[in-house]
């Protein structure tokens, strides 16, 4: 499984942006995430989906961001949601449960930067 992101770029406070993140390869029962990381910071989840379109959001994106399959919607970006953004597979397991847990995902993009300007 290959991810590839796209969509980052630079905006002002209160702009939005909307990420891309393409897979290539078998995606049968793979939830899909999306991370972030600021330098200095660790890895932090945003949000996920599993293939029956249930959704999980980090506190400080919920209400803001929209993960879709294949798409993040990144409305009233602040300041501190500048980073790099990862978009990542994993297995979901018969029971097709949520996870922001990093180390659950096996499959990892490249990353896209995102910076936000106050």
């Amino acid at each position: 499984v290959h991810l590839v992101e796209s969509g980052g770029g630079s905006v002002q406070a209160g702009g939005s942006l909307r990420l891309s993140c393409v897979v290539f390869g078998e995606t049968y029962r793979r939830c899909m995430g999306w991370f972030r990381q600021a330098p200095g910071l660790e890895r932090e989840g945003v949000a996920t989906i599993n293939p029956d379109g249930r959704t999980q959001y980090g506190d400080s994106v919920k209400g803001r961001f929209t993960i879709s399959q294949g798409y993040l919607q990144m409305n009233s970006l602040k300041p501190e949601d500048t980073a790099m953004y990862y978009c990542a597979a994993r297995q979901c397991g018969g029971r097709l449960l949520l996870s922001l847990t990093n180390h659950e995902y096996a499959f990892w993009g490249q990353g896209t930067q995102v910076t936000v300007s106050s």
